[in-house]
């Protein structure tokens, strides 16, 4: 006996889902929230966030910062990855890079801490370099190759290789790659297991980087 054909199945149905998006589910649901409340403290729409969750659009990295602060986790979590806590040591040959939304990113710290540590490549031109953000914590970045333009509530700065950051995250502040060739950087921020941590994207949802 032939089996049967397949069931019809909606134009935009996902075959696999990424492992970030029944990550995003679980972590939503553990923390007790409803999709339109946790959107809310992402500042972004339901919509949006039931996108994420099913795999149906693919998060850049200030969505996965910020959902990571939402939800009191880190992004390694989020991405489905485990290290061994007791290893301070992050070897070269670690995680892979990840690309969202045109930055590449990989791993610097370990998970499981207080601050998330990063080296990122920022594209010129392309990324969501218009995306103003305002969290609490800090931030801290340093510039390893090309040229960063940052922006710090109303002044810009533009740094070189060597130069670094130190800042407050809630001033409003955005980066984008000064150089044709785009700009490499090494990149800390704080994550706060907080309540508070809803505030982690600046503006509406109207706002978030879509590609």
């Amino acid at each position: 006996m032939k089996p049967g054909p397949a069931p019809d199945r909606p134009e935009d149905a996902v075959d696999e889902l990424p492992a970030v998006a029944p990550q995003l589910r679980e972590l939503r649901r553990r923390a007790g929230l409803t999709l339109e409340a946790a959107a809310a403290r992402a500042r972004l729409s339901p919509a949006h966030l039931s996108r994420l969750e099913t795999g149906r659009r693919q998060p850049s990295l200030p969505l996965l910062l910020g959902l990571a602060r939402t939800y009191g986790t880190t992004v390694s979590e989020l991405l489905g990855e485990t290290a061994a806590v007791a290893d301070p040591i992050v070897r070269a040959g670690g995680p892979g890079a990840r690309e969202a939304d045109g930055w590449t990113y990989w791993q610097a710290g370990g998970a499981g801490r207080g601050m998330q540590a990063l080296r990122v490549h920022v594209p010129r031109g392309r990324g969501p370099d218009e995306l103003v953000r305002v969290h609490p914590g800090e931030e801290w970045l340093y510039v390893l190759q090309g040229r960063l333009r940052l922006h710090l509530g109303e002044a810009e700065y533009l740094l070189e290789p060597g130069d670094s950051a130190h800042f407050d995250s809630l001033t409003p502040h955005r980066i984008g790659a000064a150089s044709p060739g785009g700009a490499d950087l090494l990149f800390v921020h704080t994550l706060l297991q907080s309540s508070l941590a809803g505030l982690c994207l600046g503006g509406a949802a109207t706002t978030t980087h879509h590609r």
